[in-house]
């Protein structure tokens, strides 16, 4: 059988022992708009002997799936056997591939799920995988499987098994950093406070948090080990201290300081050691990102009068604005490949999210909505989530990079904000 050892691992960090802090009750409701451009017509079999498992894997599979609008969805019924497909029947009901599974319980305990992707044009196999893993598993499976469908019929890999953080916000006097799949469910708590928790941003392995907290009646940034559960204070200088942004190589942080009067950014060791000042102007400095490769850093200044996106050398050299449509933008985040720059743009009053392709200089607003903040990547670089405000109610959004699909995550109890979308975890 299949196993993913680390990525059981991860998860374990990220979800069972967050347990310890309790599991919040209030679970995310989805609405999906739009669909992709060209959407792959796939049926997905409902697995044979799925009931025991404790939950239906085909179903998380199928959600995730219309979730991501690339797929136009053929309903399939059950298929009890993995072998004599009719492949031409099921072409001739318009589905270009068929997904089917088996789930099985081992003395062990756990769960054996084997899949097939089949092309039914071809008549071949595009893949196969088999999974044996704990109960508590087992919506990771249905994602994994999830994510090679996706990579198999896009060529792009998929990110439903990723994890993604939050803040939750009740009443102005109660926080909760929240860790939860991708598509919010499993939500836990990673920390509980009086007082506000912003900034969450996820370092490169997935096994660690940076955050700001107030609970010293000031901005302090700390990391959070989601597997030991160890919190260290990154920085906790005069004055604030704010926006923590992870290196590629996940050994060091970008802050944000005003130790020295003005806030300016700096780089610091994970562990909190050397500090550096690695900006240096007259204005604001804030809001810094690494780039991929870990020779720039994107960041917000207003030095030329208003707030806009600049990049520099990871040391602070030759500084260069990068935005110049509007007069406020603020937020940058830069994709995986490095081509395409996120970000807020306030313009005719509204604060939404553009996107900025880096060698053409094309901009393209994805964002309909009014109070937009916080843009982060999916690590596949095909989706954005970001936080908005509607009806006075703060939830998170979800927008693909050509903004044809768009999901909306709202939940009955508090205001969600300050999203951050984990890294791969294998």
């Amino acid at each position: 059988m299949y196993t993913m050892k680390k990525l059981n691992q991860v998860w374990l960090a990220a979800g069972l022992t967050l347990a310890l802090c309790g599991t919040a009750q209030a679970q995310m409701r989805i609405e999906i708009s739009g669909v992709g451009s060209n959407q792959i017509p796939v049926a997905v079999a409902g697995f044979a002997d799925e009931a025991i498992a404790p939950q239906q894997i085909s179903a998380i599979i199928k959600a995730d799936l219309e979730r991501s609008g690339a797929f136009k969805l053929i309903d399939a019924g059950v298929i009890t056997s993995m072998s004599n497909i009719d492949y031409a029947g099921w072409k001739a009901k318009g589905a270009d591939a068929l997904v089917i599974g088996t789930v099985a319980k081992a003395a062990s305990g756990d769960y054996e799920v084997r899949y097939k992707l089949l092309d039914t044009v071809k008549q071949t196999e595009l893949s196969q995988l088999g999974l044996s893993r704990a109960p508590q598993y087992t919506r990771l499976t249905a994602h994994t499987i999830a994510d090679d469908i996706f990579l198999k019929l896009t060529g792009v890999r998929g990110a439903f098994s990723t994890r993604i953080s939050y803040v939750k916000e009740y009443d102005k006097r109660h926080y909760e950093l929240l860790v939860a799949d991708a598509d919010g469910e499993d939500e836990q708590m990673a920390l509980r406070s009086n007082e506000p928790i912003i900034s969450p941003s996820w370092s490169p392995d997935g096994t660690k948090v940076a955050y700001v907290s107030f609970e010293q009646k000031k901005p302090v940034v700390y990391i959070q080990n989601l597997i030991t559960r160890a919190r260290t204070v990154v920085a906790n200088e005069k004055g604030s201290n704010s926006s923590p942004a992870w290196s590629p190589a996940g050994n060091k942080l970008a802050v944000s300081l005003s130790k020295d009067g003005h806030t300016q950014i700096y780089t610091v060791n994970a562990d909190g050691s050397n500090l550096r000042r690695v900006s240096n102007s007259n204005g604001i400095d804030s809001e810094a990102q690494f780039s991929p490769d870990g020779n720039s850093i994107y960041f917000m200044s207003d030095r030329s009068g208003g707030p806009q996106i600049y990049r520099m050398g990871v040391d602070g050299s030759d500084p260069k604005r990068i935005t110049f449509s509007g007069n406020y933008n603020i937020s940058p985040r830069i994709s995986a490949d490095g081509k395409t720059l996120a970000y807020i743009s306030r313009r005719d009053g509204n604060f939404q999210l553009y996107t900025l392709d880096l060698a053409t200089g094309q901009e393209q607003r994805l964002s309909d909505s009014t109070d937009d903040q916080y843009p982060s990547f999916a690590p596949n670089g095909r989706y954005i989530m970001y936080a908005t405000q509607a009806g006075g109610r703060k939830s998170l959004a979800v927008v693909s990079v050509d903004g044809r699909v768009k999901q909306r995550l709202t939940t009955q109890a508090g205001n969600i904000k300050e999203p951050t979308w984990g890294p791969f975890m294998q």
